[in-house]
């Protein structure tokens, strides 16, 4: 591979290689992944321009799901088609969902004969992570009195009504109070997108994507079946989630823990795993399809969940990308989406409240892990897998 030259080879295999390579080395979450790419495919292959590159990052922020993910789809997409971008997701996403699914298969079989105390401090160190998510989004997303307010209500709104449908509610009426009451952005110089899906073939994907999303639902309640359940679930935590992997873990949680298919503290400990290994979060999806405690589970539920949670993702990328130029000029997409950002902050905190927290801190011991690991992630630059690691180890002495 030439890393140093604009590369014209516009094969599969060469889209599939270079993301593979991502796949395996791109840890720090999904703003560190945009980064990632901007100096692989603006700046060291030229692939698009800096504000072609910008342009797509914006669009896939402005979507529901793993903004990241969709930006590695999109450039597959726009690089070599179809079939790239399903080669691109591949080549990211398939390294930590392997890793997540031996994870899985490894605690399910020798679970009780782990030290006593690793599992609790993977719980710890999810309390860490959120806390840096919210911080770090925060910051961005929320920079005014109106916009921390927003996210303040709906953060108090989840915990005291608690529920999937709710937390979409409140993205919702984040959106109506961003066109409301935030101003307009202005329209910046960009350069367009080579763009080759026909206006025609995005309306059927954006079509099919509302099918499922209405449909799966319905077909689960008329014939119950644990495939279709699971499809649905992980389907509608994908279509839901705005604002990165990080906020899928209420909607995840809401969906397979009541239902009894995954115990919090495997659902925490494999939140607290999936922050060690490269890649999209929502590779989260395939430790918990190989975790349940019902059919299917092991390799088979993990590809069930991984398929389920990102197709949402392509169908609305593809759906969405042959209209884009348009909608980026309506200057009230800008505000809305502000408020959705805001809501979506709300939606983390509640989450780092419950369950996160809930389910992890119980003593003085666990709350001054979970601050060390928090500093050494925001402030030191910590690894993450170095600090999940070493949560694991504080967590197995500490109970010694």
């Amino acid at each position: 591979m030439n890393d140093t030259h604009h590369t014209t080879d516009r094969s599969v295999g060469a889209v599939f290689l270079v993301f593979l390579r991502l796949g395996l080395s791109c840890f720090g979450g999904p703003i560190a992944h945009l980064g990632y790419f901007r100096e692989e495919f603006v700046v060291r292959r030229q692939w698009l321009s800096e504000r072609s590159y910008a342009d797509l990052v914006a669009l896939c922020q402005f979507l529901p799901g793993p903004a990241s993910s969709q930006v590695g789809m999109a450039l597959g997409l726009l690089r070599a088609g179809y079939a790239g971008a399903l080669a691109a997701w591949a080549g990211f996403t398939l390294p930590s969902a392997v890793v997540l699914i031996l994870w899985a298969l490894g605690i399910s079989q020798y679970g009780e004969s782990m030290p006593t105390g690793v599992l609790h401090g993977l719980n710890v160190v999810a309390v860490a992570v959120v806390a840096q998510a919210v911080w770090g989004m925060a910051r961005h997303l929320c920079p005014d009195v109106p916009r921390i307010t927003l996210m303040a209500l709906s953060t108090c709104t989840v915990l005291v009504l608690p529920s999937a449908w709710g937390q979409v509610g409140i993205i919702l009426v984040g959106a109506v109070v961003g066109l409301l009451l935030f101003k307009p952005v202005q329209e910046l110089p960009h350069d367009p997108l080579p763009i080759t899906i026909r206006r025609q073939t995005g309306l059927f994907w954006l079509l099919l994507f509302l099918v499922l999303l209405v449909g799966l639902p319905l077909l689960t309640a008329l014939f119950p079946h644990p495939v279709l359940a699971m499809v649905d679930a992980f389907y509608r935590a994908g279509s839901l989630v705005f604002g990165g992997g990080h906020v899928v873990l209420p909607l995840l949680q809401a969906e397979v823990v009541p239902n009894g298919w995954i115990s919090e503290a495997a659902f925490l400990a494999g939140y607290g795993a999936a922050q060690a290994v490269p890649g999209p979060l929502f590779t989260f999806a395939a430790f918990l399809g190989a975790s349940m405690h019902q059919a299917p589970s092991g390799w088979l539920g993990g590809w069930i969940g991984l398929l389920s949670i990102f197709t949402p993702s392509f169908l609305l990328l593809a759906g969405a990308l042959p209209f884009w130029e348009q909608l980026r000029r309506q200057p009230r997409t800008q505000a809305a989406l502000s408020g959705i950002n805001a809501a979506v902050v709300g939606l983390l905190l509640a989450a780092l409240y419950q369950p996160v927290w809930t389910h992890a801190i119980y003593t003085a011991q666990d709350f001054a892990l979970a601050l060390l690991a928090w500093v050494a992630l925001l402030f030191w630059k910590v690894a993450p897998w170095l600090v999940v690691l070493g949560c694991g180890v504080a967590g197995w002495c500490l109970a010694g």
